[in-house]
Order: C-alpha cells, then sequence, then structure tokens
C-alpha cells in the first residue's frame, strides 16, 4: 500500500456502541483490539486485483470499524457474540491472500485476523492425522511435517502466504492435486465457531455414513455459516523419489487427450500442467528451447520404484499422443519458480489504465475444448494478452487457468473494463457447461455467476444460511447470498432416454 495514499484516508471513528462493548468484552485483553486507522486500512481488503486497482486510485476501503486479533477461541467467540448483540457484520480473516473479494469489510463491520491461532496441536503418525488451527501459516505447516517425514501434498501458489483456514474456507486446490487431491479431499475434521457464538467439533473418523458429512457445508463457506477455528487432515510419507519429465505436444487438441488417457488409465503423476501456444511461447524463451506446439511438464513422485513405473507409462501415453520427449529442464524450471507467479502482480498494477488479473474454470472432457475456446474469445476482446494452461486433472475432466493482461483507455475507465472482462469470461465459462471457480473460490466477483450456476440449490444454500446465521452477519455479500439471477444459463437440454422394450 503506497505509504503516501494511506496517509490521505480518513476514517471515522467507530461507533460508540461498539467501542464501549469491546472495552468491556475484552478488558482482560485490551491487546487483542484495534481501532487503529492503519489497521483498519491494512485490514480493508485481500487481494482482489479490483481492490488493487482501487487503490491505486486512491480510493479507501470502507471498513473494518475494529479488529479483535485472535489467540484463542474464546478471542472468536466472543467477538461473535458481540456481532450479533449489536447487530453488525463480523469478517473472518487470515492471510488476506484471496484474490475473489472472499475477505471484504463493509461499513462498521467488526474483523476477527486469526493468524494468532497458529499451533499445530499434534501429528498423529499412526493414523495419518496432523490437527493445526486454522491461522497457521500453509509453509509453516508444510515444513514441520516434512521434519516428521509427512507431506499434506497441498501447494497453492499462495502457500507462503495463506493460511489452512483460508484454504478451507475457499475450497483450495494444490499445484500436486493430482495426486494428491485438494482440501475438502484432506480434510478429516473441523472445529468451527458458529453465528450463535458456539463452538463445533465434528468426529474425527476416516469416514461416516451417519447421514450428511456436515463438515463439508463450512469447506467452501467463505465465512458465511461459521469461523473455522482448526481441522485435522489426512497426511502422507514424504515422497522418496521424485521424476521430471516434460513433452512437446502438436496441437493443444492432441496435448488435452493425452493428459485425459493418463488419468483414464488410472496414472496419477502429482503434476500435469499444459500450457496453450501463447504460454507455451513464454516458457520457450525463459528456457531458451526452440519448443513448438504445446508444452507439457510433469512430476511423479512417491516410492522410487513405483515412480519410475508411472513416468514410464505416462510417457508412452503421451508419445503415442505425437508428444515429443524434452526431458527434465522444464519440469524442473517450473517446480524452481512454482511460486513466483503470485509475487508478480506489483510489477504490472501500479501502472495507470493497466489490469492483470487470473481465471481458473473446469469442465468435462466432453465440454472441455468449448470452455477453452469460449473464455478465451470473451477474454481477448478486450486484452492485451490471454494465457492459459491446465491443470488439476481429473477422470472426468480438468481445469483451465487463464492469465489476463489488459490496458483501459484510461485510468477513468479502468473498473468498467475489469468488470467487462469478468463478465464475458464468466457467461462463456456457464454457456460451455463449465464451473465458474475451480479453486479460488467466489466472493464478490463471482456472486452472480454462483447463483447461475446452482439456480434451485442456491435457494438451499440461502436456506441455511438464514437458519444458522438469522441477521445475515457473517462476511455478508459473500457467495452471491440475496443476488437473483439477471438471466437463465443455456444449457443443452437431457436426452430423454428410450422406451425398452417389453
Amino acid at each position: 500500500m503506497p505509504s503516501a495514499v494511506a496517509a490521505k484516508w480518513k476514517f471515522a471513528a467507530p461507533p460508540k456502541a461498539l467501542a464501549a462493548a469491546l472495552a468491556e468484552k475484552f478488558s482482560d485483553r485490551p491487546e487483542r483490539v484495534s481501532t487503529k486507522p492503519v489497521d483498519r486500512a491494512i485490514y480493508g481488503r485481500d487481494l482482489w486485483p479490483r481492490e488493487l486497482l482501487r487503490l491505486r486510485q486512491g480510493i479507501p476501503p470502507e471498513g473494518p470499524a475494529a479488529i479483535v486479533l485472535a489467540r484463542e477461541a474464546r478471542d472468536v467467540s466472543d467477538a461473535v457474540s458481540l456481532a450479533r448483540e449489536l447487530s453488525i457484520p463480523l469478517v473472518p480473516y487470515s492471510g488476506g491472500s484471496g484474490v475473489c473479494g472472499g475477505a471484504f469489510s463493509v461499513a462498521d463491520s467488526l474483523l476477527v485476523d486469526l493468524k494468532g491461532l497458529n499451533q499445530i496441536r499434534r501429528i498423529d503418525a499412526k493414523s495419518g492425522l496432523v490437527e493445526a488451527e486454522g491461522g497457521v501459516n500453509g509453509e509453516k505447516l508444510e515444513r514441520e511435517l516434512n521434519h516428521a517425514g509427512f507431506t499434506l501434498g497441498h501447494f497453492p501458489s499462495s502457500i507462503y502466504c495463506s493460511t489452512l483456514g483460508g484454504w478451507l474456507a475457499a475450497r483450495s486446490a494444490g499445484q500436486l492435486s493430482t495426486k494428491y487431491g485438494k482440501i475438502e479431499d484432506m480434510v478429516v475434521s473441523l472445529e468451527a465457531v458458529l453465528p450463535d457464538g458456539s463452538l463445533i467439533r465434528t468426529p474425527e473418523v476416516p469416514r461416516s455414513s451417519a447421514g450428511p458429512d456436515f463438515k463439508q457445508l463450512l469447506v467452501g463457506s467463505e465465512g458465511t455459516l461459521g469461523v473455522i477455528i482448526a481441522a485435522t487432515l489426512r497426511i502422507h510419507r514424504y515422497p522418496e523419489h521424485r521424476e521430471f519429465f516434460s513433452f512437446a505436444f502438436p496441437t493443444w487438441d492432441a496435448a488435452c487427450g493425452a493428459v485425459r488417457e493418463v488419468l483414464q488409465q488410472d496414472l496419477k503423476p502429482a503434476v500435469v500442467r499444459l500450457y496453450d501456444e501463447a504460454d507455451t511461447q513464454i516458457n520457450a524463451a525463459h528456457l531458451k528451447l526452440p519448443i513448438k506446439g504445446i508444452l507439457g511438464v510433469f512430476v511423479s513422485e512417491g516410492e522410487k520404484r513405483l515412480t519410475e513405473f508411472e513416468a514410464r507409462a505416462v510417457g508412452k501415453v503421451c508419445e503415442a499422443a505425437g508428444g515429443s520427449p524434452l526431458g527434465e529442464a522444464p519440469a524442473r524450471r517450473w517446480w524452481d519458480h512454482r511460486y513466483d507467479v503470485s509475487y508478480n502482480l506489483s510489477k504490472v498494477l501500479p501502472n495507470a489504465g493497466m489490469i492483470l488479473d487470473t481465471m481458473e474454470v473446469a469442465a468435462t472432457w466432453k465440454n472441455l475444448p468449448a470452455l477453452y475456446a469460449g473464455v478465451r474469445a470473451a477474454l481477448s476482446k478486450g486484452s492485451m494478452m490471454v494465457l492459459c494452461h491446465l491443470s488439476h486433472a481429473y477422470l472426468t475432466g480438468a481445469s483451465l487457468y487463464f492469465s489476463v493482461v489488459a490496458r483501459a483507455k484510461d485510468e477513468a475507465s479502468v473498473l468498467g473494463h475489469y468488470d467487462g472482462l469478468w463478465k464475458g469470461a464468466l457467461d462463456a465459462a456457464l454457456e460451455a457447461g463449465g464451473t465458474v471457480s475451480h479453486h479460488h473460490g467466489v466472493g464478490r466477483l463471482k456472486g452472480l455467476w454462483m447463483v447461475r450456476e446452482h439456480e434451485a440449490f442456491q435457494e438451499l444454500f440461502a436456506g441455511v444460511k438464514e437458519r444458522l446465521d438469522p441477521k445475515g452477519l457473517f462476511n455478508p455479500g459473500n457467495l452471491g447470498l440475496g443476488m437473483k439471477p439477471s438471466k437463465p444459463v443455456k444449457r443443452a437440454a437431457a436426452k430423454k432416454p428410450k422406451k425398452r422394450k417389453a
């Protein structure tokens, strides 16, 4: 945040009722409450690029009115009770690394910073579990597991600045997800504070058929249904060996076909990434290699003998699809620089008129070509450069991750240009039969399209929200709650089953 900009911001004093209630509720720990203007400026937003554009224009965040710096579950429960008594919004906040406006403070809101809840409570080597608090930094958690001979297997590109609670709240996916799964596949048990102030914990069992899986209500709820305090997750033994290998494919369709065949042969390399032609050329320039067509990078890891076998099997599939081996170098370069992209926004966004953002969508293999073509075409209408790579592959489909660089005609039209890019791309994603978010979450950015994607089920979600949070105080504005779709999604009609002969 430019200090010259922040110095001009003026925040109104917190409401007297809020200030008095905080002083009383936290009288034995006053250091855990802040109403300082600098803190309110910092906590007012996450890393949603639209808010960064507003910041560039000198527009301050709306709130919060005050911050509770939680160090124990009691701090969270007290903050929730206070917000309920005063009927003011409550915003859970941890790493602040989200890019969709999921941690956005409205005026007069109370924000709860969870980073102080950062303890790794236990590592259960016999059961293959780790229990950790929601505010623990992702890199710290992985490092401590590595020291004990384990890995969580969850490596989002934000790992150095995101937290376990944030991963769960936004249904995060990591770079090695094809082997290890996503965060919802890893969580065994959750501990959370509900909107009525009660502390709940789901059973710690490998699986249960005793009704619905209630912890999954909170996974992906982005702070609208409760505040995640801690979680127990599955862990894996640290891999003995890694195999790095790369291929150049003649076409995007051939490359996607190879990845589909790999997954449908039940091969699960930890890393599966394809770069479209534009993205391949950027990678080729960094590698100083004359790569033509589509670059694919792969990493297999685990027990050495099995890993080597998997790498050979994947290689055979790639060669059968027309892929030419490129050796280890491209895959190793990706591995060595895999977190760089999260720190490159600052090089572009300070420049007037410039827009930089990323978008991740997903579809079945059948719908993936239409998803790629539709979203790329929509983004290209108002952009200088559009790149795409495929990652997070499944038996049934894959995720596409678009990176966009655009320039508005002037600074005054930046926000309108930004909104137009997203509207066109999200419309295209739904019309192609895809989802509007694979792993970045929804926040305020994609709320309207979440309503369109889920249709009647959004009403069911709204009913759960109303039952748990009747005043609508928890993270208001997220996940499309209260929104109405502007138009229905164009979906292909389901084929009627043929009548069976008697």
